[in-house]
This record gives C-alpha cells, sequence and structure tokens, in this order.
C-alpha cells in the first residue's frame, strides 16, 4: 500500500510531474519511484492528504486568481500563520508559525525548491532578502513533528517557496499588469522538454519584474520637493536547466541559477499617533534620505538517481550571495532642550511619542535646528552547502517502512561594515551642511558559522496505522570577529538534538486523524553566542487533528499546544531595542486551526465552478515568567508573567468564494485580523516599561480588509483581468516597529492581461 501510494504522489509533484512521468513512459525501464521531498516538503493537495501533520498548499491558481505578490496575502489562507506587516507591499515579511517571535521571519525555516532562502540561516536568519511571490508556482507551510527534517528553525514550522518548473512540453506564459501608484508587474517564461539521442533536456527562462511609487507621501522642504518618492523597484530573472539520460536506472540532472536586484525608497520610521490617525500615509522629512539596495545571486545544482527500485538519493549544492545597503534614520542629534538650554540627542521612538516638550518631533518634521544621523547599514552574506538525502522503502513482517535519512553541511556568513552620514539641518528643513564617516567607521565585524546536520525518519505503515518517528542533529561552529573591538572576539561550538514523533490512523480514504509531539530548537548567532552567551531556543510541541476529503469538500481541524523552554528574541532586528538578544524565557502557545475548502458548482453539477474557502486561527500565547531583561527600549522587557506575547493576535479569519464559467470568472475574499499588543508588558499606551514615551509601545488595530478579482477569457489562453485590492479603502494601524505607527496598503486596483501558450 504505502509502495503505490508514494509511486502515484511522487508522479504527481507538481514542481517536476511532467518530466519524471514522461520520462518513464519514453523508455521500456519499469516506472521507479523518485525521491523529491527535498525540493516539495508536501506534494499536490492529493498528497497533502496522506500527510501526518498540519499542511497546506496554496498553488498556482490561488497565487493567481487575485494577483498576488505580497506573501503576507497570498498566506492569509494558511491557517496557524500570525503575520506582522511593515511596508505594505510584502518587501520585508515578518512572519510566524504558532506564536513563534514574527520578527523578520528569523524564528521560521523558509526555503525556495528545498534550498535554505535567509541570506544566512544560521549567522543572521532576519530576512531581509524574500522571493517575490508573485514569481512562484506554489507555497507550501508544514508544521507538527514533520519538520525535524528540515532546518535549522523547527520551533515553528516550516514555509517551501515552489519556483517555475521546467514544464514537460513547450509553453510560454506571460501575465502583466498596471495598477494604483503607479504599479507595473510583469511575469513571463518560456520553457520545454526536448527528446534528445542522449536523453531529456529541459530549459526554462524566467523574468519577473515589480514596480511602484509607493502610496506614502513625504513632506517637502525648500531643498526637496520629490514628496511621492517611496517606492521601489524588483527584478528576479531565473534559469533552469535538466537532463535526464538514456540509462538504465533513473538519473537527473537539475541546474538552476537566479538574480534578484531591489531598489526601495523605504524607511524605518513611522510617525507620531495623531499624525497617523489623521494621515496614515505621511512620512516626515528626516525620512527622505531612507533607501535600500540589495542584490543576490546564486542557484543549486541537484543530481536525482534510483539505483533500485526501492532507493532514491538526492544531492543538491548549493550558493548564494547577498548584499545589501538599507541607509536609514538611525537617530537625531543636537536637539534643543525644550527648557531652552543646551541640547541633547534622541531615539527616535521616543522623539515621536512626544518627549523633550515635542522638539524631537519638530526635528523629524524640518521645523527645527539639529542634526539627522543617518546609518549605512552596509552588509554582505552568502551561504554554501551541500547536502544528501536517500529513501530506501522495505517490508518488515507486516509492516511496510519508508526509512529517509540525510546529511547537510551548510556555511553562511554575515560581515558588516557600516557608516554614518550626519545632515545638519536647519530651521525650516534645508540641509545646511553634511559629514560622511569613513567606511567602516560605525561597524565592521562578522559572524560566520560552519554546522553539520543530521536527520533520520521512518514511515511505518500496518493496516489503518501509520507511525513516523525521526531525530535530527546539528553541530555549529561559530566565529565572531569585531575589528573594532578585538576584545569581544571568540568562537564558540554548540550541539542541538531534535526528535519527535507523529502517529495517524485512516478511517478510510476520505478520513484520517494524526497526532504527534516534538522537540525542537532554533540556534543563537555568532554574536549571540560568543558574547551574550544565549542557548539555543527549545520547544515542546504538540499537536492533535484530523482531515477530511471527500468530492468538493474537504477541512482539516488542529489542536496545537507549544511549550518554548527560552525563547530567544532578536532585538536588534527591525529597531526594537539596543541591538542585544536574549533569552526571554518560558512561554507558553496554544491555539486551534482550522481550513475548510467546497466548491459547490462541482457537489451538486451547476456546471460551473462556485468555490468556497475558510481558515480559522486561534492563538492563546502566555509568558510563562517575568521578563529578565530591563532594557527599556526593547519591546521584550518588563514583560509579566501572564501576559500576551507581541504582535500574535488572538483571532483571525479569512474567507472567501468565487465563480469560474467558461469564458469569465470571479474572485472575492475578506480577512479580519485581531488587535494585538505591540509588547511584553501589554500596555495600552506609548510608554516603555520604566514609564517613558516611546513610538513602539501600544496597541496594532483589528481590521477587516477585501480583495475582489475578476478575468474574462478573450480567446484560448489569452485572458483580460482586473481587480481591487482592500475595496473599502480600510485605514489600519499594523506595526509600531521598527520605529512607531505603519499602516497597512490603501485601496490598490490594477488591470492587465494574461497569455498561457502552448508552443
Amino acid at each position: 500500500m504505502l509502495h503505490s501510494k508514494r509511486l502515484l504522489k511522487l508522479l504527481l509533484l507538481p514542481a517536476f510531474a511532467g518530466s519524471f512521468a514522461s520520462a518513464a513512459e519514453s523508455t521500456d525501464k519499469a516506472e521507479k519511484p523518485i525521491i523529491l521531498d527535498t525540493v516539495n516538503i508536501l506534494g499536490d493537495a492529493a498528497a497533502v492528504k496522506d500527510m501526518p501533520a498540519s499542511a497546506q498548499l496554496i498553488d498556482t491558481e490561488q497565487i493567481r486568481d487575485q494577483s498576488y505578490s505580497d506573501i503576507n496575502r497570498i498566506l492569509r489562507r494558511v491557517p496557524g500563520v500570525n503575520i506582522r506587516e511593515e511596508d505594505g507591499f510584502g518587501l520585508f515579511p515578518n512572519i510566524s508559525f504558532r506564536g513563534v517571535d514574527t520578527t523578520r521571519s528569523a524564528k521560521i525555516t523558509v526555503m525556495e525548491d528545498g534550498v535554505l532562502v535567509a541570506p544566512a540561516a544560521y549567522s543572521a536568519p532576519a530576512a531581509y532578502f524574500n522571493p517575490a511571490g508573485g514569481r512562484m508556482s506554489g507555497v507550501e507551510v508544514l508544521k507538527g513533528s514533520s519538520q525535524i527534517k528540515y532546518g535549522p528553525h523547527i520551533t515553528g514550522g516550516v514555509m517551501n517557496y515552489l519556483s517555475t518548473a521546467i514544464p514537460d512540453s513547450g509553453k510560454a506564459y506571460l501575465k502583466a499588469i498596471y495598477g494604483s501608484y503607479d504599479e507595473i508587474r510583469t511575469h513571463g517564461y518560456v520553457g520545454d522538454t526536448i527528446d534528445t539521442a542522449h536523453g531529456r533536456v529541459g530549459y526554462l527562462v524566467e523574468g519577473f519584474y515589480r514596480g511602484s511609487d509607493g502610496f506614502k507621501s513625504i513632506d517637502t522642504t525648500p531643498d526637496f520637493q520629490n514628496s511621492g518618492q517611496t517606492g521601489f523597484q524588483q527584478v528576479e530573472p531565473m534559469v533552469r536547466l535538466s537532463w535526464e539520460p538514456n540509462t538504465d536506472i533513473y538519473q537527473k540532472l537539475e541546474v538552476k541559477y537566479g538574480f534578484s536586484s531591489m531598489d526601495a525608497d523605504e524607511t524605518y520610521l513611522g510617525t507620531s499617533e495623531e499624525d497617523f490617525r489623521h494621515d496614515p500615509y505621511r512620512r516626515y522629512s528626516a525620512s527622505r534620505f531612507d533607501n535600500i539596495k540589495s542584490d543576490r545571486n546564486g542557484g543549486f545544482a541537484r543530481y536525482f538517481i534510483s539505483p533500485t527500485d526501492n532507493l532514491d538519493i538526492v544531492t543538491t549544492g548549493y550558493y548564494n550571495e547577498f548584499n545589501r545597503n538599507w541607509s536609514k534614520l538611525n537617530d537625531i542629534r543636537n536637539v534643543p532642550n525644550a527648557s531652552g538650554t543646551g541640547t541633547q540627542n534622541m531615539d527616535l521612538a521616543a522623539a515621536l511619542a512626544g518627549t523633550n516638550g515635542g522638539n524631537g518631533l519638530s526635528c523629524l518634521k524640518g521645523d527645527l535646528n539639529c542634526q539627522l544621523r543617518v546609518r549605512d547599514n552596509n552588509r554582505s552574506y552568502y551561504a554554501a552547502g551541500v547536502e544528501t538525502s536517500a529513501n530506501y522503502r522495505f517490508d518488515l513482517g507486516k509492516t511496510q517502512h519508508e526509512l529517509n535519512g540525510g546529511f547537510r553541511y551548510h556555511e553562511d556568513k554575515e560581515a558588516r561594515f557600516q557608516h554614518d552620514t550626519n545632515h545638519n539641518q536647519a530651521a525650516g528643513g534645508t540641509i545646511a551642511s553634511t559629514v560622511v564617516g569613513a567606511p567602516g567607521s560605525q561597524d565592521d565585524r562578522f559572524g560566520l558559522t560552519n554546522a553539520y546536520a543530521f536527520f533520520l525518519k521512518d514511515r511505518i505503515e500496518l493496516g489503518k496505522w501509520g507511525f513516523t518517528p525521526g531525530m535530527r542533529y546539528e553541530h555549529l561552529n561559530q566565529v565572531y570577529v569585531n575589528n573594532l573591538n578585538p576584545g569581544t572576539n571568540g568562537r564558540s561550538s554548540l550541539d542541538m538534538y531534535a526528535g519527535g514523533a507523529s502517529l495517524d490512523y485512516r478511517f478510510n480514504e476520505d478520513f484520517m486523524m494524526f497526532g504527534s509531539a516534538h522537540r525542537g530548537f532554533s540556534p543563537p548567532s555568532p554574536q549571540n553566542a560568543v558574547i551574550d552567551k544565549l542557548k539555543e531556543e527549545s520547544s515542546n510541541a504538540y499537536e492533535l487533528g484530523g482531515r477530511y476529503s471527500h468530492g468538493a469538500f474537504s477541512a482539516e481541524l488542529t489542536a496545537f499546544y507549544t511549550q518554548f523552554e527560552n525563547l530567544l528574541v532578536v532585538n536588534n532586528i527591525g529597531g526594537a531595542g539596543s541591538g542585544k538578544s536574549e533569552n526571554f524565557g518560558a512561554v507558553d502557545s496554544r491555539g486551534v486551526e482550522m481550513a475548510m475548502n467546497f466548491d459547490a458548482g462541482k457537489a451538486f453539477d451547476w456546471g460551473f465552478s462556485n468555490p468556497y474557502f475558510l481558515s480559522f486561527t486561534y492563538t492563546n500565547t502566555e509568558q510563562l515568567n517575568s521578563a529578565a531583561s530591563n532594557n527599556a527600549e526593547s519591546i521584550f522587557s518588563y514583560g509579566k508573567k501572564g501576559n500576551k506575547i507581541p504582535y500574535i493576535p488572538e483571532y483571525s479569519l479569512s474567507f472567501g468564494s468565487g465563480l469560474h464559467f467558461n469564458k469569465w470568472g470571479l474572485d472575492v475574499s475578506g480577512n479580519y485580523v485581531g488587535e494585538t499588543f505591540t509588547s511584553a508588558n501589554n500596555t495600552g499606551e506609548q510608554f516603555n516599561g520604566v514609564g517613558s514615551p516611546d513610538a513602539r509601545f501600544g496597541k496594532t488595530d483589528d481590521y477587516v480588509i477585501a480583495d475582489v478579482s475578476a478575468y474574462y477569457k478573450v480567446a484560448k489562453g489569452v485572458k483580460i483581468l482586473g481587480g481591487v485590492q482592500n475595496l473599502s479603502d480600510e485605514q489600519y494601524l499594523v506595526s509600531r516597529q521598527p520605529y512607531g505607527p505603519r499602516p497597512g496598503m490603501p485601496i490598490f486596483a490594477y488591470g492587465g492581461f494574461e497569455l498561457d501558450f502552448d508552443i
């Protein structure tokens, strides 16, 4: 049973389904099951039915229906996902699963085609790079004990982007839209798989572009009139090549190379509470120098081989480089004191909250003599590694086994080489003079991690029962070097263990139940390990759920409970504090996730499709100890036992429906997110733990937004499309980080076309 089910699952996998099926059909050799779990962690919708854990797949159609590129919007239909928006476009996502810290998606494992995405997943896991969601053919989300196969962050869950696969036959695709704020978005590719005398050769050439003028407006000054300078440009080309030689044993070699470039006039600076409620899309003139430029290039070479019918081996070598410089306002200096004598340097969050008699806020608005200190956060990263995974299937008595094990060597590094630029501002907002610091004068350091990871798991089936035990071990060697403070240089090593098991029972082909328990971990960075002496975050996680699928209806209901033993919070990301991280302590996260899908048109044979979906999440987080941190600026300081974790809403809900006929279609979706506290001390006011005004403290808004899209088929393979996102133009506060209140995206309307042809 297990063998035949696995063969069917693998032949249906969306990323390589066409090429594998055709390879079997084009030869006289018997079909061989090929391991692809390192590429697709779930498989297609049919394969998800057999997962002994909470698992969701967002497919190509679901991404394209609403013309999304913002991963925050794409993930809204997945239960158990907590999202803190930041820029409104999804350029810098803050994603959490089941209550882990949301900051820069640093506490979940994010991959693309099975390869780690973060610029330095160990040394600096903050996701300042994120692939464009609009380029993807799917997104997979896995939670529960099955995630121990993937690392290094397995206290929350795993997300895997599925990029466009090489098509089995000639295919050409182009989508282009134009929308509000002069947004232009294009996505196109061409590819084919060709039979040759030496085997099957496949290729794919793809390009993605997204650009916008932005929806915010910067205050003008006598020497700055470009108030609309708040947009971005994003470019992502990709090439894939594959070769399946004509050999007696199945083999395949695939190579992928991609490049990403972004230039965004994005800022960390928010506004005061009063100004936000008056105009949430306003930016102060002090933020006009803020800009981030980044580029990333790299790829992988992957080799598949099936030496026998019951053994598959996949080996992947990968390398990525990422460089970015976020030049942004760091603080303000020489601000006149409200008393009329002397000056002071001020933190941005305190200035936004009105300290110093409002003089700091006046400086930010360009109404006062002061100095704007802009920091060039110039950083470079690389990540490289090689991993091998093997799958062996065998019978032992009445039980069927699928033994999966693997090894990965990974190395990554983050290097900082930063300086400050001081702009002396005159009253009225003009810049009187500028002093540029020497490169590397503000920060010159690096962190390096070498990681050795091993995992082993066994899928055991006996009749209707399934049992999947597994374990993971990682050994880290970390180096920290600070050229400005050599006395802090050092090395550290760390051993981390994780393990768990799931048990499932299939009542029939439609209904199964599963339960699991596992221990997870999330490692500290080199600086955290060497200087701060922090230990890895660890957790004990449990889930119990059921999954039903029959005809046009499917549903999954899961209860989860996670015990974080020493929650590791990263205070230096996103303007959250002084630059130090800490082991916060013990936290419990518990809740319920529900996902339902139903197609009334299919169920009642109406002759058209009428799909409905519902995604609901209830999350209750509780601090089990008071915070040890006395850093007043940290949003995790002064938390009290019994308080909630910041930015984790208690309730969130997504729902939608559509009508799809032969010629036209319409989709409507809605999303509700409850309000959250933005700090561990759970204050509703803009005051930190010692009572000082601070714009990062308080609450977010609860909100409901609706999106609608429609299309009309002009001819075969040709669509005209359009839509509106945030249909009611809801104004809502999504975050108080990095510095002060920040809005979600206002109403966004677009129109365009889509071409999809066989060639």
